[in-house]
C-alpha cells in the first residue's frame, strides 16, 4: 500500500470533523503555534520526507508539478529532511530548526535528486532568510533565552525587540508588577499574548498576560509589525509563546536563582523640587534606599520524556519564587504617613506546567496543555517616625492577597493530505482575585466610624471596632473560554488559509461597605454655620455636629464577546515573489453587569497585503511590505468603571449621644429626607444607552511597513524596515454636557428635565473623540431623545496618534562559538493621545482616561507622546570561550521621554458658560498652560538618555559533563540610575506658583543588582 493510500486511510476521521465544522465555518493552519519546512526537489518525481529527531513525528510529501513542496503546521523542534526517489534517499538536511511562525526552505538540487549518492549535509547550508513571511518578528529559542543576559520574566525579552520600549513604571501587569512593554507608539494594553496558540492577555485590563515557569518556554516570538490575517485584537505587537515538550528521550533538572540584596547599589533618593515657595522644597520626598531589601529565591524543576516512544509524551515543570521587599512610603519628617510610614512585601509565586503529546500516527497530533499561575502577597503597613526612625509596631495594618489559577488549552493538528492540514483548538481559564485586609473584622455587625469633627482630640471617638469601611468582593474572579478551528489548503500556487476563532472574556470586580453595608461618619463641631445645606434636604443642626450613614456598593460581573472569520491566499506568484492577501472581519460585544450589550460592533474588515521578494531566488536577499488595518476591543475593566451599577447613599442625622464601645451614634433624628446620592447613585442598573455613543466604533489602526534582509556573508546578516501606523479611531470617555445643552436650547428641547440631557451628560460617556457622535438620552419621563453632535460641536479636535520607525539590525548567527545581534531604531511618536491608557499621569484606566474629559483638556495636547524615544540601540549576545566557560551581555541605550509641563487653565481660554466652572472644570495642574501661556505637550525637552550594560559568566565543569552550570550575571554594571519618568505638574494651586512638586522625579532605572544561578540536568 503506498504511504498515500495509507495516509487517506488514516484521515477519514477528521475530514468526518471537517464536515461537522465547515456548518460554522472554514479556518487555516495556526502558525502562531507551528512552523513550516518549504522548499525545491529539483524534479516532481521524488518524495520529502520530513522527520523530527526529537520525537519521530515523519510526514512524507509529494512536490507538484514544479518541484514545490511545503509542510506546514509542524511542532517546532529539529528536523531531518530527505528527498528520496523510488525509495532510496538521495540527499538529506540534518539539523533544520523549524522556530515559531517562521519558515525553513530545504531546497534540492536537481543533480541531487537524480542521483542515487547519498549526501547528506548540516543545517548550516540552510538559508539563514525566511523568505516565506511578509510581517517583522524577533524569535528567541529556549537555548539562546538561557545564555542571554536578560531578566527572567516575558517584559524583558519583549524589550529586546525593535520598536519595543519599556510602559510607565507605574502601570502594573497581570502579576501586580510593572511588567508590560508598548511596540510601535502604542499604549502598553495594545498587545495580544497568546501561549500555545490561546490567548491570555489580562482580560480585565489588557495589561500583561499569564505567565508560566520561565524554564518552560521553549520559544518566544514578537511580532512587531505586518502580522497577517489571522491575527487581530492588538494595535501594538503580539506575543506568541510555545512551552517546552516531551521527547524521546528522558530528561529532568533543576535549577536555583538566587537575587540577593546584598552587593546591590543604592537606590536614588527622591527629593522634592529645588526652587518653590514649599517648606518641602529641596527635602526628601522619599528615600528609596533607607531601609529597603530586595531579595528573591527561585526553585525550579522539571521533567520530561516518553510514555511510548514516538508515540505518546509528557513534560512537566515547576518554579516556586519568594521574594521579600521592604521599604519606606513618601515623607518627610515625624509620624507624616500615618501608619503607612515602612511597608513589606512577602510574596510566593508558585507555578507550574504540564503538558502531554499525543502523535496518534503521523498525520493526527493531539496536545493537552495545563497551566498555573499564581501570585501570592502579604502586605504589612507600619507607622514610623521619618525623624528618629522609630516603629509603632502596635499600627501594623495591610492586605493579603491571592492572584491566579490555571489555564488548560487543547489542540487536535490533522496532516489530511500533502495538501490539506487541520487544527482545532480550545482553551479555558479561571483566575481568582482575592483581597483579605490584615485586621478585617468577620462580624458582620461591626461597623466601621471615623470621627472627624472639629472637636478637642480626647472628646472624638477613636476605638472603631472595624478596622476597614469598605473591602473587595470575596468572589472576585477573570474568566475565559475561547476556541479557534484552522484549515490550510494548499492549491497549485496558492496556500489558501481560511480562519475562524472566538473568546468570551468574563470578569467580577466589585467592592462594597463592611459590617452591615454602611459606616458612621461624625462632622461638624468648631466651625460648622448651623442651617447650612448637605443635600437630600438635609441641614446641619443647631448643635452644629451632625453624624453620616454611608452606604456603599459597585460592582458586578462583565463580558466581552471576541469573534473573529478571516481568510488569506499566499500565492506564489513568480518563482521569487510571494504575495499574501488576506481579510479579517472582527466583531465586538461588551455587556454590563445585567447582561445588556452596551457596545455592538460588527462587520469591522480589516484589509492585510503583503509581498516577500527572493530578489535573487536563493534566499539571499528579501524584499518585503505590507499594509493593514487592525482593531482592538475594550476590555472589561471599562465596564467596571462606567458601566456598574453603584450605590453610594449619604443620610444624616442628629444625635445625642455616641456608644463607647462600638462608637455606634445614639438618639438619632434625621435631618433629611433619607438616602441622598448628588450623582443618582442607588444601585440602580444603568441603561445600556447611556453608557456609549450610538453605533460607536472600534478602536483600530492602519500600518504601512517596507523592509528588506540580506545575508552578507556565511555569518552575517543584516537589513532594514520602515514602518508607519496611523491610529484612525479611538474610544474614549468624556463627561462634558455643555454641547448637550446647546444642541438641546436650539432644538427646542428642554435639557433640564430630570434625567435629561444635562443630567445624562454629566456623567462620562464612551465616545469616538474628535468624530461626529449620537447619543440616546432617556430622562426620568420614559422621553427618548437622540442627540447627534458633530466634532466642531463637541470641541474637540481631531484624535491623532502617529508613528515613524526605521529599524535597522546587523545578526551574526551562532557558529558555535559566537552569536550577537545589534538593533538599532530611529522613531517618532506624536500626536494628541497616546491610546486607551495616559501615561502624562500613570492613569491605567483603559479607554476611561483624563485626556478627552472635556475640550479644554485638549488645548495644546499635540506633540511628542510618552512613549516616544527617538533614538533606541541594543545589542545582546554570547561567546562561548571554551567547552567550559561562556560569557554573554546586553547593551541598551535610549534616549530619554519627552518632558511636559502642566499647570492651571488660564480664563483668558476657559468658556464663559456659567456651568463650566461649577460643574465640569477640574481645579488642578492638568492642561497644557503654564504661567497663563499655552506649554504644548513634549515641548519641554526630553529626560536623559537611558543606557545599560548587563553581565553574564557561566562554568559547565568538565568533571560533570556538562551537566552542571554555574552562571552569576550582572545588570547595569555601571549603576547608571537614570530618571524613568517624572510628573507632568509643574503649576499649583494657582497660575504663576510654581508647584511644590513641580516635574518631581516618579522612578529611576533599577540601581545594580546580581543574579546568581545552579542549574543541573540529567
Amino acid at each position: 500500500m503506498t504511504s498515500r493510500h495509507k495516509r487517506l486511510r488514516r484521515a477519514v476521521l477528521p475530514y468526518a470533523l471537517i464536515g461537522a465544522l465547515s456548518v460554522m465555518a472554514p479556518a487555516f493552519a495556526q502558525s502562531n503555534a507551528t512552523g513550516t519546512i518549504f522548499g525545491l526537489t529539483g524534479d516532481p518525481d521524488t518524495a520529502v520526507v520530513v522527520e523530527n529527531t526529537q520525537t519521530g513525528l515523519v510526514r512524507t510529501l509529494r512536490p507538484d508539478a514544479e518541484g514545490r513542496y511545503r509542510a506546514t503546521a509542524l511542532p517546532v523542534g529539529r528536523y531531518r529532511v530527505s528527498l528520496q526517489r523510488d525509495g532510496a534517499t538521495v540527499a538529506s538536511r540534518d539539523e533544520v530548526n523549524v522556530l515559531l511562525g517562521g519558515g525553513s526552505e530545504v531546497s534540492f538540487s536537481a543533480s541531487g535528486a537524480q542521483t542515487l549518492e547519498r549526501v547528506t549535509v548540516t543545517a548550516t547550508s540552510v538559508p539563514p532568510i525566511d523568505v516565506s513571511q511578509v510581517d517583522s518578528r524577533q524569535v528567541f529559542t529556549a537555548e539562546q533565552i538561557e545564555k542571554l543576559s536578560v531578566g527572567r520574566d516575558i517584559a524583558a525579552l519583549a524589550l529586546l525587540t525593535p520598536g519595543a520600549v519599556g510602559g510607565d513604571s507605574r502601570y502594573q501587569g497581570a502579576r501586580g508588577f510593572s511588567d508590560v512593554a508598548s511596540f510601535g507608539g502604542s499604549s502598553a494594553s495594545e498587545n495580544a499574548y497568546y501561549i500555545n496558540g490561546y490567548a491570555v492577555t489580562n482580560p480585565y485590563t489588557a495589561l500583561g498576560a499569564t505567565t508560566l515557569p520561565f524554564g518552560g518556554i521553549s520559544q518566544y516570538q514578537a511580532i512587531t509589525g505586518g502580522y497577517s490575517a489571522e491575527f487581530g485584537r492588538a494595535t501594538g505587537g503580539v506575543v506568541n509563546i510555545i512551552t517546552q515538550r516531551g521527547t524521546n528521550e528522558w530528561k529532568f533538572g533543576g535549577q536555583v536563582v538566587w537575587n540577593p540584596d546584598t552587593g546591590r547599589a543604592k537606590r536614588e533618593i527622591i527629593y522634592y523640587p529645588e526652587g518653590t515657595s514649599s517648606p518641602n522644597a529641596g527635602r526628601i520626598y522619599q528615600d528609596r534606599e533607607k531601609h529597603y531589601e530586595n531579595e528573591s529565591t527561585t526553585y525550579a524543576a522539571y521533567v520530561g520524556g516518553p510514555i511510548v516512544k514516538d508515540r505518546l509524551f509528557f513534560y512537566a515543570a515547576g518554579e516556586i519564587t519568594r521574594q521579600d521587599i521592604q521599604g519606606l512610603s513618601v515623607g518627610t519628617s515625624g509620624w507624616s504617613s500615618g501608619t503607612n510610614g515602612l511597608q513589606t512585601y512577602d510574596y510566593k509565586i508558585p507555578r507550574w506546567l504540564a503538558k502531554i503529546d499525543w502523535q496518534i500516527n503521523d498525520y493526527n497530533l493531539l496536545e493537552l496543555t495545563a497551566i498555573s499561575d499564581v501570585t501570592k502577597d502579604k502586605e504589612r503597613y507600619t507607622r514610623y517616625n521619618f525623624t528618629t526612625g522609630e516603629r509603632d509596631p502596635s499600627t501594623v495594618s495591610g492586605y493579603d492577597y491571592e492572584d491566579g489559577g490555571e489555564l488548560y488549552i487543547g489542540k487536535y493538528t490533522g496532516y489530511l493530505t500533502d495538501s490539506l492540514t487541520l487544527t482545532a483548538l480550545y482553551g479555558r481559564q479561571k483566575q481568582d482575585h482575592l483581597v483579605t485586609p490584615f485586621g478585617l473584622n468577620p462580624d458582620s455587625s461591626a461597623v466601621y466610624v471615623t470621627d472627624g469633627r472639629n472637636i478637642a482630640d480626647e472628646q472624638k471617638f477613636r476605638n472603631s471596632q472595624q478596622a476597614f469601611s469598605s473591602v473587595a468582593w470575596n468572589d472576585q474572579y477573570d474568566k475565559t473560554d475561547g476556541y479557534r478551528i484552522d484549515l490550510e489548503w494548499r492549491l497549485g500556487d496558492h496556500d489558501i488559509r481560511f480562519g475562524l476563532d472566538s473568546q468570551d472574556l468574563e470578569v467580577r470586580r466589585g467592592s462594597a461597605s463592611t459590617g452591615p453595608g454602611y459606616y458612621w461618619s461624625y462632622s461638624g463641631g468648631a466651625g460648622a454655620v448651623p442651617g447650612s445645606p448637605l443635600g437630600g434636604g438635609a441641614v446641619i443642626p443647631a448643635s452644629g455636629q451632625y453624624v453620616t450613614r454611608v452606604s456603599a456598593r459597585t460592582g458586578g460581573t462583565f463580558r466581552v464577546e471576541q469573534s473573529a472569520q478571516y481568510i488569506e491566499d499566499r500565492w506564489q506568484a513568480t518563482d521569487n515573489l510571494l504575495v499574501s492577501l488576506g481579510l479579517r472581519n472582527e466583531q465586538f460585544t461588551n455587556y454590563d453587569s445585567n447582561g445588556a450589550a452596551y457596545i455592538k460592533q460588527r462587520h469591522q474588515l480589516a484589509p492585510r497585503l503583503g509581498a516577500s521578494w527572493d530578489v535573487f531566488g536563493d534566499a539571499s536577499l528579501k524584499v518585503f511590505a505590507n499594509a493593514g488595518r487592525y482593531h482592538l476591543a475594550l476590555p472589561n475593566r471599562t465596564a467596571y468603571r462606567q458601566a456598574a451599577p453603584s450605590l453610594n447613599t449619604s443620610e444624616y442625622f442628629a444625635f445625642t449621644g455616641i456608644d463607647p464601645a462600638t462608637g455606634v451614634p445614639l438618639g438619632l433624628t434625621p435631618l433629611g429626607n433619607g438616602p441622598f446620592s448628588p450623582n443618582n447613585e442607588y444601585g440602580q442598573a444603568k441603561d445600556p444607552s447611556s453608557i456609549a455613543a450610538k453605533n460607536i466604533k472600534a478602536h483600530y489602526q492602519d500600518e504601512y511597513v517596507l523592509g528588506f534582509e540580506k545575508q552578507l556573508s556565511d555569518r552575517f546578516s543584516g537589513g532594514a524596515r520602515f514602518i508607519y501606523r496611523d491610529l484612525k479611531s479611538a474610544i474614549e470617555d468624556f463627561c462634558d454636557f455643555r454641547a448637550g445643552v446647546a444642541w438641546a436650547e436650539a432644538n427646542g428641547v428642554d435639557p433640564f428635565v430630570s434625567g435629561g440631557i444635562q443630567d445624562s451628560f454629566y456623567s462620562c460617556r464612551l465616545f469616538n473623540p474628535g468624530e461626529s457622535n449620537t447619543f440616546v438620552i432617556t430622562d426620568d419621563n420614559g422621553t427618548v431623545t437622540n442627540v447627534p453632535l458633530t466634532a466642531g460641536q463637541l470641541g474637540f479636535p481631531k484624535l491623532k496618534r502617529r508613528y515613524l520607525g526605521v529599524d535597522l539590525f546587523l545578526e551574526h548567527k551562532f557558529d558555535g562559538q559566537f552569536y550577537g545581534k545589534v538593533d538599532y531604531t530611529w522613531s517618532h511618536n506624536y500626536g494628541n493621545a497616546e491610546g486607551q491608557l495616559n501615561s502624562d499621569l500613570g492613569q491605567s484606566d483603559v479607554s476611561a482616561t483624563q485626556t478627552f474629559d472635556f475640550p479644554e483638556l485638549t488645548l495644546g495636547s499635540s506633540g511628542n507622546l510618552p512613549n516616544d524615544r527617538r533614538h533606541y540601540l541594543k545589542a545582546f549576545g554570547y561567546y562561548q570561550i571554551n567547552p567550559q566557560w561562556q560569557v554573554s551581555a546586553t547593551f541598551t541605550a535610549a534616549s530619554g521621554r519627552p518632558k511636559n509641563k502642566t499647570g492651571l487653565l488660564p480664563e483668558s481660554v476657559a468658556t464663559d458658560d456659567p456651568y463650566f466652572y461649577d460643574y465640569i472644570y477640574y481645579n488642578g495642574p492638568y492642561y497644557f498652560f503654564v504661567d497663563g501661556e499655552p506649554s504644548p505637550r513634549g515641548s519641554h525637552g526630553n529626560l536623559p538618555w537611558t543606557t545599560k550594560i548587563d553581565l553574564g559568566l557561566t562554568w559547565r565543569p568538565t568533571f560533570a559533563d556538562g551537566k552542571l552550570q554555574i552562571r552569576g550575571d550582572v545588570f547595569n554594571v555601571l549603576d547608571r540610575q537614570t530618571v524613568q519618568n517624572q510628573l507632568d505638574y509643574y503649576e499649583s494651586p494657582s497660575i504663576g506658583t510654581v508647584y511644590s512638586q513641580a516635574n518631581r522625579v516618579v522612578s529611576y532605572q533599577a540601581p545594580r543588582s546580581y543574579r546568581f544561578q545552579v542549574r543541573y540536568d540529567f
